[in-house]
């Protein structure tokens, strides 16, 4: 499959991702989560780090976006579907079309494009892009532009809800990179402690931040957790997750986003309805 590249960037377009994030799936049995889907295609691709660490916006890298938007198509297509607990399936029609080798690029888009009442119709070079809804723009900015102890306050409630205990804010100044610490419990027996770090980035966090932070932590921690507004590098990534250190669990802009909607924390969800123009139409013949 060739790649094909967007004029703006080393990236490859929207469409590029159909095939490897159906493939990615049933790889996985079938299912997967974001972060899963996103490293099975890495693979299959074999794109640069320089592609993979290449910046959309302050959040999220052009891959991740471009991979969120694949989704998103073959959802609508009816290719793949998704949980309330982002878990990606493939449904039995994106199966047949990975089976058959049949993935039409532009009956996927304009299939999205008319259910969102759109015109635009692909060309042979390239497939329009619909934008991102603006309520992740509007908290991003928010969140860039808390204060230090007002987005650590934020996580220590994130954390909360997340289901951690004894979260505490350290508010002090020279504490080797630890913004906090609390205990996670699982299942009612067993239990961690834990220290997290804040990073208010509009960019990446790289591989040199994670060795830092694991540097900072004492005996007694058992696993480090780094929050950021931001990206992660793969080689922070890597580095977060090299065998026999200390894992380090990251949390990103957007898997921040995410999770602040999950809880209801600052966001409330607002409901709305799609026309079916179709159904009407049926009426009419």
């Amino acid at each position: 499959m060739a790649k094909k590249q967007s004029k703006t960037t080393n990236c490859p377009q929207v469409r590029f991702f159909y095939e490897p994030t159906l493939r990615a799936l049933n790889e996985l049995g079938g299912s997967g989560s974001n972060e899963e889907i996103y490293n099975r295609v890495v693979a299959i691709t074999n794109l640069t780090n320089d592609v993979l660490d290449a910046m959309h916006n302050f959040t999220m890298t052009e891959v991740e976006y471009r991979l969120a938007w694949a989704r998103t198509y073959l959802k609508n297509y009816g290719a793949i579907e998704n949980s309330k607990h982002r878990v990606w399936s493939l449904t039995a029609k994106g199966a047949k079309m990975l089976r058959d080798g049949n993935i039409d690029v532009k009956e996927i888009y304009n299939f999205t494009a008319k259910k969102q009442n759109r015109t635009v119709v692909a060309s042979d070079d390239d497939v329009a892009e619909i934008e991102p809804v603006n309520w992740r723009e509007q908290i991003t900015n928010i969140l860039l532009n808390l204060d230090p102890y007002a987005f650590e306050r934020l996580a220590q409630r994130l954390l909360r809800e997340c289901g951690f205990s004894d979260v505490q804010v350290t508010r002090r100044s020279g504490d080797g990179g630890i913004d906090g610490t609390g205990k996670l419990r699982i299942q009612g027996i067993f239990s961690f402690n834990v220290a997290f770090q804040c990073k208010r980035y509009k960019g990446q966090v790289g591989a040199g931040a994670i060795r830092d932070f694991r540097g900072s932590l004492g005996t007694n921690i058992e696993k480090g957790v780094l929050i950021t507004t931001g990206a992660f590098t793969k080689a922070a990534k890597e580095e977060a997750s090299s065998e026999g250190k200390r894992l380090i669990d990251l949390m990103d802009g957007e898997e921040l986003i995410n999770k602040l909607a999950e809880y209801g924390i600052g966001l409330n969800e607002v409901k709305s309805y799609e026309v079916d123009e179709d159904f009407f139409n049926s009426l009419m013949e």
